[in-house]
């Protein structure tokens, strides 16, 4: 029993320090928050801090790991959905990303800082393997449905997971790229429409599906971002 509490115990007070690390990145940033910042906050000593994390470098990887959690937790209702076709469901997982960067936009602008540093190559490794680990076995399942449908034209889910979840992520650069673009006035809005049908008809290609099949990002949600 006693190991249940601490263990209880224990992850309260990580969870504190990622609280408080989390708005501090949001609202003064990564490269601007300091260790010191959280043990002012939270009145720590620097002992504490360094009982759950070596480093701030591991701090901030804890906090987005916590957010891709909660962003798959989000999308349970949609890949535990019998009823929904393999397609409507790889629509509803983008979907249902979308929608949760979009509630917690000041988090994925202050990770996005991070990302485009470039004294955090380390750091962005991590998160594309991060990535990688969440997203293939999610998009495997989607894959394997939409064979045993017909509606998919793939040898291997596992490995085109591997391909699609590579050319998201090369897309979420691109996608951060054009939103610094945008916010400095140097691309139309139209420039991020077609990198978006360009993607999207790759992805059709790859899963071998007719083109218009997929829709993976609306027009409400790049107004969001780009508009």
């Amino acid at each position: 029993m006693a190991r249940t509490v601490n263990s209880t115990l224990y992850s309260v007070r990580r969870d504190a320090f990622l609280d408080v690390a989390q708005r501090l990145v949001q609202t003064k940033g990564y490269e601007a928050m300091s260790v010191q910042d959280l043990l002012d906050e939270l009145d720590a000593s620097k002992g504490a801090f360094y009982h759950y994390f070596d480093s701030k470098q591991e701090l901030l990887e804890a906090v987005v790991e916590r957010f891709a959690d909660s962003g798959v937790a989000a999308l349970t209702p949609v890949l535990g959905n019998p009823d929904l076709p393999a397609l409507r469901k790889l629509e509803g997982v983008f979907a249902g990303i979308a929608s949760f960067k979009a509630e917690q936009k000041d988090l994925v602008l202050g990770i996005m800082e991070v990302w485009n540093s470039d004294g955090n190559a380390i750091v962005r490794e991590k998160l594309r393997r991060l990535t990688e680990r969440i997203m293939v076995p999610l998009l495997s399942v989607v894959i394997r449905q939409g064979i045993d449908e017909g509606v998919i034209n793939a040898d291997s889910p596992d490995e085109t997971a591997r391909v699609l979840v590579s050319l998201m992520q090369g897309f979420g650069q691109q996608a951060s790229d054009q939103f610094i673009a945008r916010q400095a006035g140097t691309i139309s809005f139209e420039v991020v429409q077609r990198s978006v049908a360009a993607n999207t008809r790759a992805f059709e290609r790859i899963l071998g599906v007719a083109k218009g099949s997929l829709t993976l990002t609306d027009e409400p949600t790049l107004r969001f971002w780009f508009g």
